[in-house]
């Protein structure tokens, strides 16, 4: 019963993890190394989810002008300009945890390994550094 209204407690205060996405990036998410190869698999694969979860809101080509945007402006993943941190680990977060009321966390609807697919298809549509 302890343990219940601490986790509720927890919840309503807003308790995130310690990485959760921050504006400016998040030093223990920037951590988090890439465990999936680029590879034509994993692109093919980032994409396929992309395609179904993020496309409605960051567009075909990622320029954060899809249809179904709504609140603040999604992010311009072309831009290669990252709000919530530019590394894998950051983007990865972003992803798994969400980055605000707009944009919902995919945790409970894709695998690690699929969420570090679509970092790797995302990553591809930003130009190379």
């Amino acid at each position: 019963m302890v343990a219940r209204l601490l986790l509720l407690a927890l919840l309503v205060l807003g308790f995130q993890s310690p990485t959760a996405p921050r504006k400016g990036g998040n030093p223990e998410a920037a951590k988090i190394r890439n465990p999936i190869a680029v590879t034509p698999e994993s692109l093919a694969a980032g994409k396929r989810f992309y395609q179904r979860l993020c496309i409605r809101c960051h567009g075909p080509s990622g320029k954060g002008d899809g249809e179904a945007a709504v609140g603040a402006e999604p992010a311009d993943l072309v831009s290669g300009k990252w709000t919530f941190g530019s590394t894998d680990g950051e983007i990865y977060a972003s992803i798994r945890e969400g980055t605000s009321k707009d944009m919902e966390g995919y945790a409970a609807r894709i695998s690690e390994i699929d969420t570090w697919n679509v970092v790797n298809y995302v990553r591809s549509l930003a130009p190379k550094r």
